[in-house]
């Protein structure tokens, strides 16, 4: 028999937006609402993304953010989605999570990408070089896991992550296309896909992901998740409606000029060319937009299309009490 969606978790994925008009002060508090709505609506974690010199994202310290929803909390697993470890130490990735864990128990995840989660200019003022282009994930990540899980007696170690030490923070290895796909699956870790600018990478990945399983001691059997824009709404026209910040938020990348989440418009082909248009629509083609009855019925098939096991869901909406709707919504559609 086939999955169902009420078979399976679901999640919601935060790139706490900078609306026009407002502050990342006010992203921060809009997180922490929708995290204690979800919470109580029955998603499984919430996740945040780290991105930099981005005007309309405000997670760019996404340490610091998981600690502000986690300690706003009181049961939702809170992480990353991910950490760009190619940014970072992996010692000071090892010592923050180890932070959260300790402060968290039992709630923290740690979801970690190799893109610089930014340009090239940006990447450099991060990195202080652009000799890593994220070919070294792989041993980046075995000296992140060594920290967190010493191979050797500790004492004998001469660096340890103090917090972090042997505790048990879930990792997850996420991304675009198939290198961390099958990275995860010989590492026998779970896996997370970006379907939601992606999508036409989804299947593939996630076949490959599978193929290239290894049992190991975190998993028995492959976990995927995959990441999926959802807008819903009460009626189809308002979702359409309420998805054109979505839709202006990936044209303005495309025409690299990345700004807040603006409001939605009645008309798009007003903003964009045949061309743009095209080039979005590519990016967001697995989205799905709609009322109750439609999110549902495009759920379950995507869910039929990809087998994955969680859907992490991501919502670029301008009003923050239509966001809370969506999230609502898909929640009531999980539940059936």
């Amino acid at each position: 028999m086939s999955k169902q969606l009420h078979d399976i978790s679901y999640s919601v994925l935060d790139l706490a937006p900078v609306v026009v008009g407002s502050t990342p002060a006010q992203a921060f508090q809009n997180s922490l609402d929708l995290a204690q709505h979800v919470e109580r609506w029955g998603y499984t974690r919430y996740w945040l993304a780290e991105h930099h010199n981005m005007t309309g994202i405000a997670s760019s310290a996404t340490s610091v953010v998981i600690g502000h929803i986690a300690g706003g909390t009181s049961t939702i697993r809170v992480g990353s989605g991910g950490i760009m470890l190619p940014n970072h130490a992996p010692l000071m990735i090892a010592e923050q999570f180890g932070t959260l864990e300790s402060l968290y128990p039992g709630r923290i995840d740690l979801g970690l990408g190799r893109a610089p989660g930014s340009d090239q200019a940006t990447a450099r003022a991060l990195r202080r070089s652009l000799d890593n282009n994220g070919e070294d994930f792989p041993q980046l990540l075995e000296e992140l896991r060594a920290y967190l899980n010493p191979p050797i007696p500790p004492e004998s170690m001469p660096v340890r992550a103090v917090p972090g030490e042997g505790l048990n923070i879930p990792i997850w290895l996420l991304g675009s296309s198939g290198f961390s796909a099958q990275l995860a699956g010989i590492l026998g870790l779970p896996f997370a896909f970006a379907s939601h600018f992606s999508p036409r990478y989804t299947v593939p990945a996630l076949d490959l992901y599978r193929k290239s399983f290894q049992p190991s001691e975190v998993l028995d059997e492959p976990y995927a998740m995959v990441g999926v824009n959802v807008i819903a709404a009460d009626t189809e026209t308002e979702a359409r409606r309420l998805s054109t910040s979505m839709q202006q938020q990936f044209l303005n990348l495309i025409r690299n000029r990345p700004g807040q989440l603006r409001p939605p418009v009645d008309d798009m082909d007003e903003i964009w060319t045949e061309y743009e248009r095209q080039a979005v629509m590519e990016q967001l083609g697995s989205s799905i937009v709609g009322s109750p009855e439609v999110v549902q019925a495009k759920l379950q098939a995507f869910l039929e299309k990809t087998q994955a096991d969680e859907f992490m869901i991501n919502a670029q909406i301008y009003d923050h009490g239509a966001r809370l709707r969506s999230f609502e919504i898909v929640s009531q559609v999980f539940k059936g």
